[in-house]
């Protein structure tokens, strides 16, 4: 399409096309919130659509001239030169280009993030660096999700034909062409900076992704204001934490401190302690926590661990600290939580961490970490050695096991599949002297939702891909537990099982900010030594590393943000970060807070779909309970950019 010739002919060209840009923005928007309905039906009714539009332009906005800054200077250059046919043909390439990457970024996020809750950030690439699977993974998800190459491609073929192309005539009065870009190119400088930054005010910082919680009701629903391109290049180069200054270092030190020094405790010295992190295994797939579900029908796909959930000891509420496979290792097994942004792909990647490992191993204790992927897969053997870990088993070794089936007992995608793998850890358990303490991460249960051929028909699908394999890895965890008992080891063994995050949920009450952390945290002993109830109380992962360091009676301080669940007082508390906004929950509240004021105030058990927002009703309480979220964030900022993660402990 093209424009008469004239002097305002550029500009106009510009226009028109960044029009179109928005168009498509737009357009994977719907389709963004279409894909990811689930997630957001709940509370639509509830939101403003004038919100959600303003936000959704200002982040578009935002987005649409960082990436087409280098389109725009090289129409509005006031150089009558470059007024030939190559030239716009070749604006118009980069134009369509650019575009077309940012509009088939959006429509991967929209599937992406329904595993992640957010728009994806620059992490991302750090994240999966070393994963070799990735293709595979692409490919079978671009048949899945036909329709969206569909729309990618139309897309693309209409900003190809809508393209708007001036004239390339020669002007008459070239003394007006030169004015006219000129001013037009001074004039869009200021405004593609203040686009970019989000507003024109000195005043305005740039805008980041906990911006976007101001036009929606919770952390979840800001992914629909925001954009994948913005969230990546806002993220991109980006120091994830830095101390806010809530308070000086004195009124910090008095405010809070997550360096425990041990006291009396009941101790179980010398068990050993074996931490099983189920890939996938939300909350709301276990019948043992959902009774009242579906008017008392619902029965959930873990009869297994339901069973093992009757003679355990677990909590009337029970978090993740993190919505990744990678924000779940530091919370579990070094009791640190995922703030901003997974630490360990960060540039505090390097920071000297302890862990339940490497505090165990200071005591002589045995200690291995084991993953059925491939060697080096999510980086958790890189953090299994940081955290303490003596010894890793990956794919390599239990395909060098020849009792088992090598690679045939591969899944094709990720790992070994768990039932085997399983099996290989509790005999492997048995090789290692004790006491000792042993972590396995499974991998049956994750997309793309695949089971052995030989259950094919055993399992049923449920209402999600993912449940057939829930009630598959749950048949292996009871194998598992057959074998270890079995074992001369099992008797004098803790077992710590919890999920690493949630997936797909069907119900409501999961599908709030904070239900989607609701993960399962269950103590089970075989010897009884510990107590077998749901106890009243608030559990999260960075509870799990202090709670097992009580229970052992170990007598040495260590760095955990987390809080020993057994120290004799009802545990009440815990965090969590979803979207730029900080969860507190505090009994049955939960407060919410995007880093500079408080945003919302629920009773997360009288009001579980978080529909009534209580700030301001409790002043008193509200200002405790900020007052320590802050202490916490600072605490964790300093000693994140300070390498001040473990307890420096004086040689005897």
């Amino acid at each position: 399409m093209k424009i008469k010739s004239s002097a305002f002919s550029n500009l106009f060209a510009v226009l028109a096309n960044l029009l179109l840009a928005y168009i498509v923005y737009m357009i994977t928007r719907v389709a963004y919130v279409w894909e990811n309905w689930s997630l957001f039906s709940a509370g639509w009714s509830e939101l403003s659509l004038g919100s959600l539009l303003v936000g959704s332009l200002r982040f578009d906005t935002s987005a649409i001239f960082y990436t087409n800054s280098l389109y725009i200077v090289l129409m509005l250059l006031p150089l009558q030169y470059k007024e030939r046919p190559w030239w716009h043909t070749m604006c118009k390439a980069i134009f369509v280009t650019v575009n077309s990457i940012c509009m088939a970024a959006n429509l991967a996020d929209a599937v992406y993030s329904q595993f992640t809750g957010r728009r994806t950030t620059w992490s991302f690439f750090s994240e999966f660096a070393n994963e070799g699977n990735l293709g595979n993974i692409f490919f079978t998800e671009l048949l899945n999700h036909w329709y969206f190459v569909l729309l990618g491609a139309l897309l693309i073929v209409a900003m190809i034909f809508l393209y708007v192309k001036p004239c390339t005539a020669p002007q008459s009065r070239r003394s007006h062409y030169y004015i006219v870009n000129a001013v037009a190119l001074l004039l869009f400088i200021p405004l593609s900076v203040a686009a970019m930054r989000g507003g024109f005010t000195k005043a305005i910082r740039p805008i980041a992704n906990s911006n976007a919680n101001q036009y929606v009701n919770t952390p979840a629903e800001a992914a629909i204001v925001l954009n994948t391109p913005f969230s990546m290049l806002r993220t991109s180069g980006k120091k994830p934490f830095v101390d806010p200054h809530y308070y000086t270092p004195e009124q910090l030190d008095e405010l809070y401190s997550p360096v425990v020094v041990p006291t009396d405790s009941t101790v179980l010295s010398g068990k050993n302690v074996v931490v099983l992190i189920l890939e996938s295994f939300g909350r709301e797939y276990f019948g043992y926590y959902n009774k009242s579900l579906d008017n008392g029908t619902y029965h959930g796909y873990t009869p297994f661990l339901d069973s093992l959930l009757d003679h355990s000891l677990t909590f009337d509420y029970t978090f993740a600290n993190g919505r990744k496979s990678i924000d779940a290792m530091p919370s579990i097994l070094s009791s640190i939580p995922m703030f901003v942004e997974p630490f360990f792909v960060s540039t505090t990647s390097l920071n000297d961490v302890d862990g339940i490992a490497a505090c165990l191993d200071r005591k002589g204790y045995t200690t291995a970490f084991f993953h059925g992927a491939d060697n080096g897969s999510m980086g958790f053997q890189a953090f299994a050695r940081t955290t303490g870990f003596q010894t890793y088993y990956g794919r390599t070794e239990y395909e060098a096991d020849s009792r088992f089936g090598g690679s045939a007992d591969f899944d094709g995608t990720w790992a070994i599949w768990d039932e085997p793998f399983l099996q290989f850890f509790a005999l492997k358990m048995s090789e290692l002297q004790q006491p000792f303490m042993t972590s396995v991460f499974t991998a049956s249960s994750h997309h793309p939702f695949a089971i052995p051929e030989q259950y094919r028909g055993v399992y049923h699908e449920g209402q999600h891909p993912i449940h057939k394999c829930i009630l598959y890895s749950d048949n292996a965890l009871r194998r598992f537990f057959a074998t270890a008992k079995q074992q001369p080891w099992y008797d004098n063994t803790i077992f710590v099982l919890t999920a690493d995050h949630t997936n797909h949920s069907n119900h409501d009450v999961y599908l709030t900010s904070l239900g989607a952390f609701s993960v399962p945290i269950i103590f089970f002993d075989p010897s009884g030594s510990l107590p077998r109830e749901k106890r009243n109380g608030v559990a999260a992962q960075i509870d799990i590393m202090p709670t097992i360091l009580g229970l052992l009676g170990y007598d040495e301080p260590y760095i955990a943000f987390g809080k020993d669940l057994l120290s004799g007082n009802t545990p009440t508390w815990t965090v969590n970060y979803s979207n730029g906004i900080y969860q507190y929950v505090d009994g049955p509240l939960v407060l919410l807070f995007d880093g500079e004021r408080q945003t919302a105030l629920y009773n997360y058990v009288d009001d579980p779909l978080q529909q009534h927002n209580l700030m301001g009703t409790q002043p008193e309480h509200e200002h405790q309970m900020l007052t320590r979220l802050k202490a916490i964030i600072q605490s964790y900022m300093i000693r994140m950019t300070t390498n001040n993660l473990t307890v420096k402990i004086p040689q005897q």
